[in-house]
């Protein structure tokens, strides 16, 4: 069993945490936890996005744009699915 990855957040992922409801932040947290414990879990919601190494995780409408080297996930932006890949 592998060592659970570290968790980081950005500015702005943080800000959009903060500005939506307490209950949908509590729920896309609860996954990225998830994914941090146990990538192969959630590997039917993660993508990885073209041209870069960032991946996507789906979390209902939402969207979580994060990069993972195995030991760090940097979580980069959380949106809406319409906005997330502006």
């Amino acid at each position: 069993m592998s060592a659970r990855m570290e968790i980081r957040y950005s500015k702005a992922a943080v800000r959009a945490l903060m500005h939506m409801p307490a209950n949908t932040a509590m729920r896309i947290r609860a996954k990225i936890e998830q994914y941090a414990a146990d990538p192969a879990g959630l590997a039917n919601n993660v993508r990885r996005l073209r041209g870069g190494n960032e991946m996507r995780l789906r979390v209902g409408d939402w969207r979580v744009i994060f990069r993972e080297d195995g030991v760090v996930l940097a979580i980069i932006r959380i949106a809406p699915r319409g906005a997330a890949y502006d």
